[in-house]
């Protein structure tokens, strides 16, 4: 049996109940795909990427609604290695990618305050005009359940508001362009068990700040997060399951104050008091 079929065969058997069935809720609940539709799967060579575009694969293959894909890769300045490890496993996991260049990474390397925040901008709008050029009206990105949770408690703590990241989005600055996360209710657990399960290795953050060994403030913010989720789980290991959920219960009776979102007016419970 070919290497690339006895890993797609993984996701639906091994990992049937962890990630196929967590992808696939995703796109009905959410209802990220529609008719007709064609995806660019954004890979950034990393674990979470690449299992999204090999999802993304098994579903349009078997699913009664009809879409396509493109697979973008883009290059915002990798070392000669970190794209050949892109190449290389795009050829052994059986997807065709399309690759385009940007200069992202020396442009956020020259700036101050955030970089991350700058490049993750930069990088969709590239993304977008990109998949728009190939006829797409959508771009999948592999953010995953803990992206979600961490992006939450992250707001909280740092930013005082209570937000995440979510499942789809309209593009603001691209029209009749969309935003999907179909990895929303996959845990990063059980992805980084299905590459070690393979024995694959993916692209780890590949940015000059990263391989030159320097601090970022954001990247610390979220490797922060993370120890307080797992230290949490200790205690109760349905911490992290609870926050998701809460995400979507949320008791509107017992907000002390929220932000419209169209107009940025501020409102305090003691107005319907």
């Amino acid at each position: 049996m070919e290497r690339h079929i006895e890993i797609e065969r993984s996701i639906i058997k091994k990992y049937r109940k962890s990630i196929w069935n967590n992808f696939v809720g995703a796109v009905k609940e959410y209802e990220l795909i529609r008719e007709n539709d064609k995806i660019a799967v954004c890979i950034s060579g990393g674990k979470d990427s690449v299992l999204l575009a090999k999802c993304m694969q098994e579903l349009c293959r078997h699913s009664e609604v009809p879409f396509s894909l493109e697979f973008i890769v883009m290059d915002p300045g990798y070392k000669p290695e970190n794209r050949t490890l892109i190449e290389y496993n795009a050829k052994l996991l059986n997807i065709p990618i399309h690759i385009f260049e940007s200069n992202i990474f020396d442009v956020v390397t020259e700036v101050t305050g955030s970089p991350c925040y700058l490049c993750a901008r930069m990088r969709r709008g590239y993304l977008y005009s990109e998949a728009k050029k190939l006829g797409c009206n959508k771009i999948a990105l592999g953010h995953h359940f803990d992206d979600a949770i961490e992006t939450l408690l992250m707001s909280m703590m740092y930013s005082s508001e209570i937000k995440t990241m979510l499942p789809k989005l309209h593009s603001t600055n691209f029209e009749g362009m969309e935003l999907i996360r179909p990895l929303y209710k996959v845990k990063e657990r059980d992805i980084i068990s299905w590459a070690n399960y393979n024995g694959l290795e993916f692209l780890q953050c590949a940015c000059k700040f990263t391989e030159a060994g320097m601090q970022n403030e954001e990247l610390s913010k979220r490797k922060e997060t993370k120890k307080i989720i797992a230290e949490i789980r200790k205690i109760n290991p349905e911490m992290d399951d609870n926050v998701f959920r809460s995400m979507h219960n949320v008791n509107l009776a017992q907000i002390v104050g929220y932000r419209d979102a169209d107009k940025g007016e501020k409102h305090l419970f003691t107005e319907k008091y």
